[in-house]
């Protein structure tokens, strides 16, 4: 059966002075990935948790959130306790992921971790049965507009073939450089959910530019 792409654009991308207008224009979207940075695990300052709850007032959406954040051990939780859909950190900041994860589920979240371009992903394999998502980043992360590294998806084709030889339901995101030119390799490679920062929110029309990231997808 043929796996229906995801998409869930970044409102990293998004205007902030009108952020509730940007986001109602990505309705046709099926997540909004909300990236949380602290300025030390990457070097960017974004938003934290009382955007989230904003969002959340305005939006029926899914919250896909992504912690790139020291200790999120001390933070995660309370973006699950908030209402996120789905809470991803890095495993690389992250001093137990899978303890973290099973605080994240009993807290009615998805748990999902997140791996930079240099970080190998076989590691983490055991823990594959405690993860609903793994977000593979195919830039640096810390900041939109950069270009897709195709590498990473060698590291998305062994981890799709672990979690099919496995029958489990964990599911494959990816991040960075997501247009409607390298969007199809990502699906072919066994991807199931894309971010798309740039690659809606520099459009006029957001919910054109969504439809064409589905339909590149597929094609």
């Amino acid at each position: 059966m043929q796996r229906e792409p995801l998409i869930a654009p970044s409102i990293l991308s998004a205007d902030f002075a009108h952020l509730a207008d940007d986001i109602a224009a990505i309705a046709s979207a099926d997540w909004v990935h909300v990236d949380v940075m602290d300025g030390h695990f990457v070097p960017n300052l974004s938003f934290g948790l009382p955007v989230m709850k904003a969002v959340g007032k305005v939006t029926d959406m899914p919250l896909d959130v992504h912690l790139m954040i020291d200790d999120p051990e001390r933070w995660a939780p309370d973006y699950a306790k908030s209402g996120a859909y789905s809470v991803t950190f890095h495993v690389e900041a992250s001093k137990d992921p899978a303890a973290l994860c099973a605080t994240l589920r009993e807290l009615g979240s998805r748990a999902a971790i997140s791996v930079k371009p240099g970080t190998p992903i076989e590691p983490y394999f055991d823990i594959l049965d405690a993860v609903d998502m793994v977000l593979i980043m195919s830039v640096e992360p810390g900041f939109g507009g950069q270009s897709f590294m195709p590498e990473v998806l060698d590291k998305v084709r062994v981890l799709r073939a672990e979690i099919d030889r496995r029958n489990l339901p964990t599911l494959i995101e990816i991040d960075g450089g997501i247009t409607v030119d390298t969007i199809g390799s990502c699906y072919q490679a066994g991807v199931d959910a894309f971010v798309a920062g740039s690659a809606v929110y520099n459009q006029v029309d957001r919910a054109e530019a969504i439809a064409k990231l589905r339909e590149a997808a597929l094609a």
